[in-house]
């Protein structure tokens, strides 16, 4: 596995002290995270590239731009996003593309699948046009959209999936939701991303049982991909270090 860290915790920063951040704590590869840009600013993924570059970062994953649509007029908006999303995973050389369903949990299963079914056709041509892959996310207990559940991911799969679609299993989501071992034994073999931290995004203080299971499961799947620290805004640097290490004891 490689160890990888969200730059979405420094979404405070600007791009520059962002990208130098990671680095700066010893890490060699990042999941860019689309909030850490203006919205609709398409133009900023150039000095991504060239601060990432400087820095000699590896950009393993994007994380997209993302809205839940609640109904058909934020479509297009949901797309658009996407699209943008794709194209600085293209242009950052990541070869994966981390997405949301794009709807919310609250819309009726119809209207939600016909929403779903018109952006995902839209988004998986794009995403192959650009030798994308997207890996669609578990979400949070709290996430107003749907797709928390291995169910829920199931009925997203048969409306979204074009047959290259793979998985973000979100460790910190899955156990709030206590769905950790089922997502990871349903879809082990379509991993291609893994989002790993404490329960709210939060650091860990030690390495907790769950944590140890769940990483002990991963390396007996034979997952070589990026595990992905998601750590929320509010953690300072030793918490991020010392998550950090814990991973790395608990992986050596």
């Amino acid at each position: 596995m490689r160890l990888s860290l969200s730059n979405g915790i420094f979404c405070k920063h600007t791009l520059d002290d962002n990208l130098a951040s990671v680095r700066r704590l010893g890490f060699d590869n990042l999941e860019f995270n689309m909030k850490c840009v203006e919205e609709e600013d398409e133009e900023s993924v150039y000095t991504a590239k060239r601060l990432i570059n400087y820095h000699g970062l590896s950009c393993l994953t994007v994380h997209a731009a993302t809205i839940h649509v609640q109904n058909e007029d934020e479509i297009a908006k949901a797309i658009y996003y996407g699209k943008v999303s794709a194209d600085f995973a293209c242009k950052l050389s990541s070869p994966v593309l981390v997405v949301h369903s794009n709807v919310s949990r609250k819309l009726q299963e119809n209207l939600r699948n016909e929403f779903m079914a018109r952006i995902f056709e839209e988004l998986n041509h794009y995403a192959k046009s650009l030798n994308v892959k997207l890996a669609l996310e578990n979400l949070s207990y709290a996430s107003t959209g749907f797709g928390k559940s291995v169910a829920e991911i199931e009925e997203i799969l048969r409306t979204a999936d074009d047959g290259t679609m793979g998985i973000t299993l979100d460790f910190c989501h899955a156990e709030a939701t206590g769905q950790t071992i089922s997502l990871l034994e349903k879809y082990s073999k379509r991993l291609r991303n893994v989002h790993i931290s404490n329960r709210a995004h939060k650091p860990f203080d030690v390495a907790t049982p769950d944590l140890s299971t769940f990483l002990t499961k991963l390396q007996k799947c034979n997952y070589d991909g990026p595990l992905t620290i998601e750590l929320n805004s509010r953690c300072g640097i030793k918490e991020i270090l010392n998550t950090k290490m814990i991973l790395q004891r608990i992986l050596n």
